[in-house]
């Protein structure tokens, strides 16, 4: 009897250890790695951030963020791009949820040095320089292809170069979409002439719009073809729909939570800065009226077998219809 009671004993310590070593092993198996950066590293920028999450559960998604702001996110558990970031030390948290809503998180110190190669609101000295690019003419446009899925309305629209009021410099372009059905929209782009060798993007522009409501949205774009791939560097202002900024990628826009406000009867003043990395577009940040945003979102580039570099404005309706202009002023591409 005692015997028995002995070796029931151990057999119960035995699994006891053994479901210990089990759930420890899966505690351990949990959680983030961060490859890059290193704590307390100095880097330049954009910081390259390299890392991976696991759980006893598939991991749902990962995000970055930057003094506590929200900067990158991307499903799953692997993370490999680059954040902007201004020089100084920084806080940077990569978080990961799995698929039973647990949380797991690395924290990294890092002090930026430099500018990004990305880019500021300054281009190196290298830099092609397109300036007023909105009195040029010559502008091509569409209005189909402007619609969801390349098939919207036929809409009425045109542009004017060298608009003396209002302007900037005496000279802007009034683009005007003057449709007739709801949710009208018209594109128009003009081509700088292509260079292949250029990763880096800077386009800068003022404009001024009077009726607001009537706008659904303003589009900003920069898009450029090479090597078997278009890259479309696009930004978006829901100007009376969600009152924010989104960027184009995986075949849709894709809203960032930062605000767009458009002020009316005034010359607004944006700057957008981007590049190219990997086949990847990588939008950096975006600047209106002076209150500069860090984006840093990162799409895959779509195939293409042209050969080109423009940039493209884009003025959607409101379901009301109502015609609407817009003028562009100072429209100038740095590029390198």
């Amino acid at each position: 009897m005692f015997t028995c009671t002995l070796l029931r004993s151990i057999y119960v310590r035995l699994v006891f250890t053994v479901f210990c070593v089990i759930v420890l092993t899966s505690a351990a198996m949990a959680g983030v790695v961060v490859n890059s950066p290193a704590n307390g590293a100095t880097v330049s920028s954009p910081a390259h951030v390299v890392a991976s999450a696991s759980s006893t559960r598939p991991i749902s998604a990962m995000r970055i963020y930057v003094d506590g702001r929200s900067a990158y996110t991307v499903g799953g558990g692997t993370l490999n791009t680059h954040v902007s970031l201004s020089p100084g030390w920084h806080s940077l948290v990569v978080q990961a949820w799995d698929t039973s809503g647990a949380v797991f998180k690395q924290v990294r110190s890092v002090n930026v040095v430099g500018s990004a190669p990305s880019g500021g609101s300054t281009a190196p000295g290298g830099a092609i320089v397109h300036s007023n690019i909105d009195s040029m003419g010559g502008w091509d446009t569409c209005a189909r292809c402007a619609g969801h899925g390349g098939t919207g309305p036929a809409t009425p629209h045109y542009v004017t170069y060298n608009v003396r009021s209002p302007s900037m410099d005496g000279a802007s372009a009034k683009f005007v979409n003057a449709g007739v059905v709801s949710y009208s929209n018209a594109i128009w782009w003009k081509q700088v002439g292509a260079r292949d060798s250029s990763t880096h993007f800077i386009y800068d522009l003022y404009f001024y719009i009077k009726d607001v409501g009537a706008s659904q949205a303003l589009e900003f774009d920069v898009n450029q073809s090479v090597g078997g791939r278009r890259y479309i560097f696009g930004t978006e202002c829901g100007v009376s729909y969600n009152r924010q900024w989104s960027v184009w990628g995986n075949n849709r826009w894709n809203p960032t939570g930062i605000g767009c406000s458009i002020t009316p009867y005034t010359w607004n003043h944006l700057v957008e800065e981007s590049y190219r990395a990997n086949g990847r577009v990588h939008i950096v940040s975006i600047t209106l009226n002076g209150k500069k945003h860090y984006v840093n979102r990162s799409y895959d580039s779509i195939p293409s077998g042209a050969r080109d570099l423009n940039v493209a404005f884009q003025m959607d309706q409101t379901a009301a219809h109502r015609a609407y202009g817009a003028w562009l002023d100072k429209v100038t591409l740095k590029h390198w």
